[in-house]
């Protein structure tokens, strides 16, 4: 029979191994607020997302610039760097709220999608692609053709870049849209258009919209004020404008909203300051001509306004 003095001495001993194994469970899974931050501030991996329906061809691409970006944000512990590419906004936004992403750059459509519309992300920084700060569309056609003025675009055609694009889509559209015009999409290029409409069709391709409108298939087309100051002097002298959208920033960083705010801080300091590093300059020189990283002009609720303003379609809603 068992004394009670190794009953007692059983109990303590039970008692002290439930004690040393509760503290052992709550330093495995301390959750508190302080070991949160202390988990978030360092991550392991900082993961680009971007759009496009060329993965590999982009992932190469970016890849020198995340590899830079992962260096400057290593601290206590080493931070590799991955590029993510997916084919639409939706996706994107998916990753970004499954935490599968952190950060991303696109032109003001796409942005405004993503972080005001699918609420996954907000703004960062404005980056200077092609060395432009900003952009708009112009509105051109034939200078010696029957087109003068935008209202003589009811009945017929004209073109826009592709579906996804801002300057050569959805600004030119809802300029258009918000001075009366009835915009209708047409598979092809259509002779005869009702009166009361504006026919737009995708050519795809700036060189394709310019061929269109001087070979007057289509009565007008839309590219960014970049284009035109690309083309030669001989076809900007076959062209006039005929109308002008308001300025929006070129391209804009944006991260996940529950990035911590240690990374947020510096990722932001990397990237203010990259073209002033020799190593980052060359990187982003390469990576589309980009001058730099700034931050957003009037504030990031300025510039959300900005895109509130320019896209938001109550009729959407």
């Amino acid at each position: 029979m068992i004394g009670l003095r190794e009953i007692m001495s059983q109990t303590k001993r039970i008692h002290r191994l439930s004690l040393v194994a509760a503290l052992v469970f709550f330093c495995l899974t301390d959750r508190s607020p302080a070991a949160q931050k202390a988990g978030a501030s360092e991550p392991r991996t900082i993961t680009l997302a971007l759009i496009s329906m060329n993965q590999k061809e982009i992932e190469e691409h970016f890849q020198p610039f995340v590899r830079y970006v992962a260096t400057k944000l290593s601290g206590v512990s080493s931070v590799d760097g991955r590029t993510v590419v997916v084919p639409t906004q939706s996706h994107l936004a998916n990753l970004l709220l499954e935490k599968k992403a952190d950060f991303y750059m696109e032109s003001p459509y796409p942005t405004y999608q993503i972080n005001s519309v699918y609420s996954a992300a907000k703004l960062l920084l404005r980056r200077w692609k092609g060395g432009m700060s900003d952009y708009h569309t112009l509105i051109f056609t034939r200078k010696d053709g029957a087109i003068k003025r935008l209202d003589d675009l009811r009945g017929h055609i004209i073109a826009f870049e592709d579906p996804e694009s801002t300057s050569g889509h959805f600004l030119p559209k809802v300029f258009l849209s918000r001075k009366g015009y009835k915009l209708v999409r047409k598979s092809q290029i259509e002779p005869n258009v009702p009166a009361a409409e504006v026919g737009y069709f995708f050519a795809e391709t700036q060189d394709k919209i310019m061929d269109l409108v001087l070979t007057q298939r289509v009565a007008a087309g839309a590219f960014s004020n970049d284009d035109f100051a690309a083309l030669d002097s001989a076809k900007k002298a076959e062209i006039i404008i005929l109308g002008a959208t308001a300025s929006l920033p070129r391209h804009l960083v944006s991260v996940r909203k529950d990035l911590a705010p240690a990374t947020v801080d510096r990722l932001k300091s990397t990237l203010l300051s990259m073209h002033q590093e020799p190593e980052g300059h060359s990187i982003l020189e390469k990576l589309d001509g980009t001058t730099k990283f700034d931050t957003l002009p009037g504030g990031e609720l300025a510039i959300s306004q900005r895109l509130l303003d320019t896209f938001y379609s109550p009729e959407k809603r």
